[in-house]
């Protein structure tokens, strides 16, 4: 169960995560690099598993692993729910992978740069 500091740090998280495009998608590395927090990656990943209980619907289908791996895919309805939801959005997956990862990348710190 998350403490009080990290319900802080999931939202800022959150915040992300709302703003990456249709069709795009970003690591859980790249969040927390984003965030100034490089070493939780992991930490992005249980804000990731955390926020299926939201009534805020958050879309975490477009966070993946640094190489495109839909690693997350064990926490949603069915275990082909997110690549289906990546595929509606004109991703094409094989073998949890993402093909054509990197045109398909969305960074925060130049996507979000001010």
């Amino acid at each position: 169960m998350p403490n009080k500091e990290n319900v802080h740090f999931f939202d800022l998280v959150y915040k992300v995560v709302r703003l990456i495009p249709e069709g795009r998608i970003t690591s859980y590395g790249a969040i927390a690099s984003y965030l100034g927090s490089a070493q939780s990656s992991r930490m992005v990943g249980w804000a990731m598993n955390t926020a299926h209980s939201l009534v805020e619907k958050i879309p975490v289908h477009r966070v993946v692993n640094r190489n495109g791996l839909l690693t997350g895919k064990a926490h949603f309805e069915t275990i082909d729910r997110m690549q289906k939801l990546l595929e509606n959005e004109g991703l094409i997956i094989e073998n949890d992978q993402i093909i054509d990862f990197a045109n398909h990348f969305w960074d925060p710190k130049i996507e979000l740069a001010i």
